[in-house]
């Protein structure tokens, strides 16, 4: 990266709060509110986002954001783009015909949907959400884009947790992370 894609990278790194023991006694939470609440910091993230982008993809159709930060992100990508943005919900969130996929928490299950037409065959989508953990929710929104016979471009979020090895599940789809801890 450039030398002001690097302060930019560094002004985020400052505005991720850290808070030991949440929501459970051993997890050191990364709370990603400070850059929302700092124009310049969050001007960076989409800075960030939109020069990986530019740089690494010709064509892109669509953003998916993820419930829900990646709503958070997105639009504001996707406004960049000049793209459409569309929306990855919890099950039972969206109005009219859904396509839904069920995945596995650390304890339990989950469903996530998309409307039936919000994305069309070939289309060339992002998928965006803050957090790549343990990859369930972005492995769920890969194969609802794939459901949708879409393509997918990058998955790409503001913060990786390596040690929980996400990346690997959504093989052999690309991430883009701007931090990693």
């Amino acid at each position: 990266m450039a030398t002001g894609s690097e302060s930019k990278l560094q002004l985020v790194h400052r505005h991720v709060r850290l808070f030991p023991d949440f929501p459970k006694k051993g997890i050191l939470f990364r709370d990603i509110c400070p850059i929302l609440k700092d124009p310049a910091a969050l001007t960076a993230v989409i800075d960030l986002f939109e020069e990986h982008v530019r740089r690494n993809h010709k064509q892109v159709d669509l953003i998916v954001g993820l419930d829900a930060r990646g709503f958070l992100f997105g639009p504001l990508l996707a406004q960049r783009l000049g793209v459409g943005f569309v929306l990855v919900r919890k099950k039972g969130k969206l109005p009219g015909a859904t396509v839904s996929v069920a995945y596995d928490l650390e304890y339990g299950k989950a469903e996530a949907e998309i409307q039936e037409d919000a994305v069309a065959p070939g289309q060339k989508v992002l998928l965006i959400d803050d957090l790549l953990a343990t990859g369930g929710t972005l492995y769920a929104a890969c194969q609802l884009i794939s459901k949708q016979k879409a393509d997918i471009l990058d998955c790409m979020v503001v913060i990786e947790l390596k040690e929980l090895n996400g990346i690997d599940k959504l093989k052999p789809h690309s991430v883009f992370s701007l931090l990693q801890y």
